[in-house]
């Protein structure tokens, strides 16, 4: 059981898109203290997020309090979550502030994430794991 009571992003901090979307994130104005978290990284959450079913080759994760938030999920989470302040927080805050278009746009963020990587020439997050 992942017992610390903070909030955590973790995200494939090889990813470009994910690391400047969790760096331009003002969470911590409005949640308080927020740790990023690369799922690359052998860090507790990232172990607590993959027990408890989350693939970081297919999405990112919020965790509060114990508890995950994955996928599109997150992205709705952490619209509702910001506090809009600047022309990217409130872009993404309008977009993925309902829960249906989270849904609908995240297969397209996340194919274009794998497409990125693939083209960048970087190893899916199982295979970067698996000892050579």
């Amino acid at each position: 059981m992942f017992s610390d009571p903070g909030t955590f992003i973790v995200y494939d901090g090889d990813c470009p898109f994910c690391s400047e979307y969790v760096k331009l994130l003002r969470l911590r104005d409005a949640i308080g203290p927020v740790s990023l978290v690369n799922a690359r990284e052998d860090h507790p959450a990232v172990h607590y997020a993959v027990s408890k079913g989350v693939d970081f080759d297919q999405e990112m994760a919020l965790i509060m309090k114990g508890e995950i938030h994955s996928g599109a999920d997150c992205m709705n989470r952490l619209a509702l979550m910001s506090t809009g302040a600047g022309p990217f927080n409130a872009v993404m805050a309008r977009v993925f502030a309902s829960p249906r278009v989270s849904r609908a746009l995240y297969p397209f963020l996340r194919t274009g994430r794998n497409l990125t990587l693939r083209l960048m020439g970087r190893r899916r997050i199982a295979e970067a794991a698996k000892p050579q």
